[in-house]
């Protein structure tokens, strides 16, 4: 257990760095391109996660599943058996995937996207396909082994490089028109994740205990059975993901022709799409880098307390990685709503998208247990219901996108709400799932108690920020009063009992005072 807890506090400290620095990163983008280069970007965006989804094959859960599983019964030969069969798969998906992405930019650009522009961030993101489909399998690796600091520091190191290239990259190309702008923001995406490559690759020959040249070949040959398993998971998984990706690729298409139809120019048309997946969403998703932490450091675990024959510990894993995205996720919830318009003012100066994060913040509860609930259910080798789930919540998304969007009185209010729809959807479909195959016991006080801390350190807020200090610049104010915020929640999680000491034990660099709390 306090492996589980270490590596996904480990995650959780890196991820909040690295989301932090994400975020330096849009709003660099959004400053220097605007509200229709943000447009373009995102356009491009769903594109690239499609050709990686395809090109990961769902591996590095299945990797980090069957790693932690071979690893828990000391089986070294396997774990080189699922390395090898690994990177061959990736490594020929990423050599036909690549190629097919320049090869269709031209058409996606100018049927599909309806803005001939998307081109140029198509073509400047292409090379980044190869480059992931090798660090995902390293990355596997490392989360079987549960050994997250690699894989933490990797994310840092890509955010890094990315952002100290994407001022220089955006600004220099920025004279030849946005477009070329937005290809320079997508290229400075492929040097960080080269530089994250190497980083991995160094990790790998400084902490393996396997030599993966000699016999190579051999082991390719003789891995049908490991490829069996690999796929067993990897293409349920890939099945969910890829449904997520289409669903991505499909958003924009079916939001620009949707708003096309309710009198929308394209210009305003992506101007708008920019706002919801430039500006809003990537705030409302920034706190999930902790239920993704969760999430990362569930697999192995439950995978490795399955192999062991340890229910009782599956069970306290889950409701351990629930109550911590209950608490989470509400203090994201009042953040968000109450601070919505000063939050959007101060990054990217401009509160036109403030709308979409008040209408979406409390839907985005959901959002913050979906992760997780994936996790489970992929290492209770239940990636199928997890794949059927997320293609009924993408079909009830596009067809919700198309009923509303099309509406001149909600436009691209309706492609919010369809997310917001799909968001709740699968998470209920998702939970639903898991309580008819693993006993799991729910304790409706602690949902009362997260709901009274979620409301009170709201009501807060809100006085911090309209009154108590109304006299301060808005940086300060805002700042401020997401403190009181943040301090008035936090003390009634430990009034409420919704955080353990142990858990905060294990906090990287704070952890050593609960620690010593603990042994008194």
């Amino acid at each position: 257990m306090s492996k589980f807890l270490q590596g996904t506090m480990i995650l959780i400290v890196a991820g909040l760095i690295t989301r932090a620095l994400g975020f330096v990163n849009r709003i660099v983008v959004a400053r220097v391109i605007g509200e229709e280069g943000v447009g373009l970007y995102m356009m491009a965006m769903p594109t690239l996660v499609l050709a990686i989804t395809i090109t990961q094959m769902g591996l590095p859960v299945a990797i980090s599943k069957l790693v932690a599983e071979a690893e828990a019964v000391g089986d070294r030969q396997k774990v080189k058996k699922i390395l090898v069969v690994s990177l061959t798969i990736t490594s020929i998906l990423s050599v036909i995937f690549f190629p097919t992405m320049i090869l269709l930019a031209p058409f996606l650009s100018r049927t599909l996207f309806t803005d001939p522009r998307t081109y140029y961030p198509l073509i400047a993101i292409a090379p980044v396909v190869p480059i992931i489909a090798v660090s995902s399998v390293l990355r596997g690796y490392f989360q079987g082994k549960q050994q997250m600091k690699p894989y933490a520091y990797s994310q840092l190191l890509e955010q890094i490089v990315r952002i100290s290239l994407i001022a220089y990259c955006t600004k220099a190309l920025l004279p030849y028109g946005i477009e070329y702008a937005a290809a320079g923001a997508m290229f400075s995406s492929v040097i960080g994740e080269f530089m994250s490559l190497l980083y991995l690759l160094y990790m790998f020959k400084l902490k393996k205990s396997i030599k993966l040249r000699t016999k190579f070949i051999q082991y390719v040959k003789a891995g049908k059975e490991t490829f069996a398993s690999l796929m067993r998971i990897a293409l349920p998984t890939t099945g969910s993901r890829l449904i997520g990706s289409l669903s991505w690729f499909l958003e924009p298409i079916v939001v620009a022709n949707s708003l096309a139809m309710a009198g929308v120019a394209t210009t305003l048309a992506t101007k708008q799409y920019g706002q919801l997946t430039g500006y809003a969403l990537p705030l409302l998703m920034l706190p999930s880098f902790i239920t993704y932490s969760l999430s990362t450091s569930l697999v192995p675990a439950i995978s490795e307390a399955m192999a062991q024959k340890q229910t009782l510990l599956v069970e306290h894993r889950i409701q351990q990685a629930m109550r911590l995205s209950l608490v989470t996720g509400g203090l994201s919830v009042v953040v968000l709503y109450v601070f919505a318009e000063p939050l959007m003012q101060l990054m990217y100066g401009t509160s036109e998208a403030t709308i979409f994060v008040k209408v979406m913040a409390p839907f985005f509860l959901f959002y913050y247990f979906q992760g997780p609930l994936q996790a489970v259910l992929q290492a209770l080798d239940l990636a199928k219901a997890a794949m059927t789930n997320s293609l009924i919540g993408a079909a009830v998304k596009i067809v919700c996108i198309f009923a509303l969007a099309t509406q001149p009185s909600l436009g691209i209010m309706g492609a919010a709400l369809a997310v917001a729809i799909n968001t709740v959807l699968v998470t209920l479909l998702h939970f639903a799932t898991i309580i008819k195959v693993v006993s799991y016991s729910i304790y409706p006080l602690e949902y009362v108690k997260a709901c009274l801390s979620i409301t009170i350190a709201g009501v807060a807020g809100y006085v911090s920020f309209h009154y108590s200090f109304i006299v301060l610049p808005l940086p300060i104010r805002t700042l401020a009063s997401i403190t009181v915020t943040a301090i008035v929640y936090l003390l009634l999680l430990i009034i409420f009992q919704l955080v353990k000491r142990e858990e905060l034990a294990h906090i990287p660099a704070i952890g050593a005072f609960f620690a010593k709390k603990n042994r008194k």
